[in-house]
């Protein structure tokens, strides 16, 4: 389905990041979209998902701090995340909600001073 994610990167607590995913073959206007995080030593977990006609919903653990939004024209999805935590850090990806078996690479999150 080709995802590809990107934005991550070193950010100090209380910073900003701004992920990006392109998913060119998912069937983009029906489909909810989601954003997925996997911490070290942790299962892969879903923080963040907006239905196909935009509602977004988020885990209580982003709740407030993270934005989801889409662009069904650009195939599209990112990810705003503010007051970013150390415990943000990990591997982000994105997925159609529920995922396909096959994901991307993911971008990397480290929260960190």
């Amino acid at each position: 389905v080709g995802l590809v994610e990107s934005g991550g990167g070193l950010v100090q607590p209380g910073g900003s990041l701004r992920l990006s995913c392109t998913a060119p073959g998912v069937p983009f206007t029906i489909n909810a979209m989601g954003w997925y995080r996997q911490a070290p030593g942790k299962e892969r977990e879903l923080i963040a998902r907006v239905t196909s006609r935009g509602a977004p919903d988020y885990a209580d653990s982003v709740k407030g701090r993270f934005t989801i939004s889409r662009d069904n024209a650009k195939k599209s999805v990112t990810l705003q995340m503010d007051n970013l935590k150390p415990e943000d850090t990990a591997v982000y990806y994105c997925n159609r909600n529920p995922p396909y078996s096959t994901w991307g690479k993911g971008t990397m999150v480290t929260v960190s001073r």
